[in-house]
């Protein structure tokens, strides 16, 4: 009894820690690759969806949400949504990585020959009555959140190519834009960026406080567990939602009209980048580590800098795409076409600012990794705008279960995590066995969140 309380809850936190360590990262072309094939599995589902479910129904805090029919409709789409969206990505995570190119080529080809057969039968839909760039937003951030869900496991699994995974220091992989998605997601829908400046002291404290519980919550559990952490990535004790908190408390303090958050952006991201270039960034890209608690956590605090700068420039896109009242009354075809043309801007600077500034580090979230923040973003962005160009169709169901609870979401993915990481030898897991407990861990995902939305239930955390 006394050997088995001895027992570590971990003990293969080292070599874990040592899988996930000193990796170079991924090509550019092969994330626009893996960029590619995800939001077009959604266009392809969308299309293909034949189901009439009464989503409307499904509201939150409504009592009588749905009949027994209505119920299966639901959870069978929410299966189908499974079968041809999640699992087809993770199959190209996983398996099919190799395959990668081959299927992000025969995917456009398949969605090109649909678009001009579609549109030869029916070129004269007119303008006014395409759904709103709002839609494609929504499923814009649902893809983020499924993709880093799916990714927080997987990467501990063999199965997982390496080079998916988060560089040691220059260089990137498709999870090193995961936290970067994640600003660049909410500041494009953010209070700022439709220009609600109303908020008082005690309602942005309130809004950030759940980020700092989560934070402390999460620092506390690692440790209490001895979970392995990658000190390289944030530091000793900081984490993916203090650097959300403390990009919150630096945009609740510095109020900027959404007009000028995109020249204040890049002023930022242009003045860090002048300082990583004067040294910062081999203090930041060395084993030096001082016993304060900057020193301790010089990767998370340093970097906020930069996730700042993101986050006024996702601002000031949001409001001049998405909510200005100026460009409501815009034609759908005019936004489509800003948005691609961003995304092609942006990734042409990443390359240049790669190729002749300085690497893309996320460790440091220098100008060249915020530019391929949004390439990467808007990329996506632009091929689900796609699917309204074909069909009106509602955004999927299990697009709406994601999108009502995502926070809710992505912490339920935290926790399954663990359990699955502190109950299985990732490292020794044969291939077989990897896939079938990822795919065991998105579908109980799945149906967690659709089981809430469809209940009505909404976890708000301000």
């Amino acid at each position: 009894m006394e050997g088995l309380l001895d027992r570590p809850l971990n003990p293969n936190k080292l070599l874990k820690e040592q899988f996930v360590s000193n990796l170079t990262g991924s090509s550019l072309l092969e994330i626009a690759v893996l960029s590619t094939i995800v939001p077009a599995v959604v266009v392809l589902r969308k299309w293909s969806s034949r189901d009439n479910i009464r989503r409307d129904s499904v509201k939150k805090n409504d009592d009588a949400l749905a009949d027994h029919k209505d119920e299966v409709y639901y959870f069978s789409a929410l299966v189908i949504d499974c079968l041809t969206v999640v699992l087809p990505i993770l199959l190209i995570f996983t398996i099919l990585a190799e395959w990668a190119y081959i299927c992000a080529i025969s995917l456009v080809v398949v969605i090109s020959i649909y678009i001009l057969l579609k549109r030869s039968q029916s070129h004269l839909k007119a303008q006014q009555h395409l759904p709103s760039l709002r839609a494609d937003i929504s499923s814009y951030r649902v893809s983020v959140v499924l993709v880093t869900c799916l990714s927080i496991l997987a990467v501990d699994f063999k199965i997982f190519p390496r080079r998916y995974a988060k560089a040691e220091t220059y260089g990137s992989g498709i999870m090193d834009l995961g936290v970067g998605s994640f600003v660049v997601a909410n500041a494009l829908v953010s209070r700022q960026a439709r220009n609600i400046t109303s908020m008082r002291w005690k309602a942005a404290l309130r809004s950030i406080s759940p980020l700092v519980f989560l934070g402390f919550a999460r620092l506390i559990s690692t440790s209490g567990v001895d979970y392995q952490v990658h000190v390289g990535e944030y530091g000793v004790h900081w984490n993916f939602f203090f650097t959300l908190a403390a990009v919150s408390i630096l945009t609740s303090i510095i109020r900027i009209h959404p007009k000028y958050c995109g020249i204040v952006g890049m002023l930022v991201l242009a003045g860090y980048q002048v300082w990583l270039n004067f040294g910062l960034n081999e203090y930041l890209t060395s084993d030096e580590r001082s016993a304060d608690i900057i020193g301790q956590n010089k990767e998370g605090v340093y970097s906020i800098f930069g996730y700042w700068g993101m986050y006024l420039i996702g601002v000031s896109l949001g409001y001049f795409l998405f909510h200005n009242l100026s460009s409501k009354g815009k034609i759908r075809s005019t936004q489509v076409v800003k948005v691609w043309v961003l995304a092609a801007s942006f990734w042409i600077l990443a390359i240049i600012l790669d190729s002749y500034v300085e690497r893309v580090s996320r460790r440091m979230c220098n100008f060249a990794y915020v530019m391929l923040v949004f390439g990467q973003n808007f990329q996506v962005i632009s091929i689900l705008t796609l699917a309204g160009s074909i069909s009106h169709d509602k955004n999927l169901v299990l697009e709406e279960a994601f999108n009502q609870n995502m926070l809710g979401v992505f912490i339920v993915a935290n926790i399954l995590t663990g359990l699955v990481n502190l109950s299985v030898d990732t490292l020794s897991a044969s291939p077989l066995a990897a896939f079938m407990i990822l795919v065991a861990y998105t579908f109980t995902l799945c149906m967690l969140a659709g089981l809430a939305q469809f209940s009505g239930v909404r976890i708000k955390f301000w």
